[in-house]
């Protein structure tokens, strides 16, 4: 099952492309959709054939994203997360040959686009939650298992309201 959690940047993303498609580009093709139903022949106009698709896609993503907003939790920073891994932290690890990596632990969706953000839901993710500074993080991975220590924690206190 997947985690149904998300960050509150994640959510104003959410928020913001709704407004996006419902505000902005939905009007737009509607309106192209009205000035080609009014060319005649339906059949064979292509500019209404395919914005009209397009209509179908906005409103399918509106549907989806409406629906996603209701069933996620938006997950606030709180001062009792300080000190241990948590959804939403910022995490530096490093290995036994001193390599480090930064990353933050979001919902699966909120990765996209960023190479510095990784799923609540992979093994990496699991195997930090609850950690703290200096802890050890064993990932168990295909070619066997890895070893990290943690050398930091942080949390970017994000608006608290919706």
């Amino acid at each position: 099952m997947k985690t149904k959690l998300i960050t509150r940047e994640g959510y104003h993303k959410l928020k913001d492309e709704i407004e996006y498609l419902w505000r902005k580009e939905r009007p737009e093709i509607t309106k192209i959709v009205t000035w080609a139903a009014g060319l005649g022949d339906r059949s064979e106009n292509a500019d209404y054939q395919y914005n009209k698709q397009k209509l179908r896609e906005i409103d399918r993503r509106v549907r989806f994203l409406r629906k996603t907003l209701d069933d996620i939790k938006v997950v606030d920073y709180h001062p009792q997360q300080e000190g241990k891994i948590f959804f939403g932290a910022w995490v530096e690890l490093e290995d036994e040959d001193e390599n480090t990596i930064f990353f933050r632990i979001v919902r699966t969706k909120e990765i996209y686009g960023r190479k510095d953000y990784i799923s609540i839901d992979s093994p990496m993710a699991r195997a930090c939650l609850k950690k703290e500074i200096d802890d050890e993080v064993i990932v168990k991975a295909p070619s066997g298992d890895k070893s990290w220590v943690v050398n930091k924690i942080t949390y970017r206190h994000e608006q608290q309201n919706i």
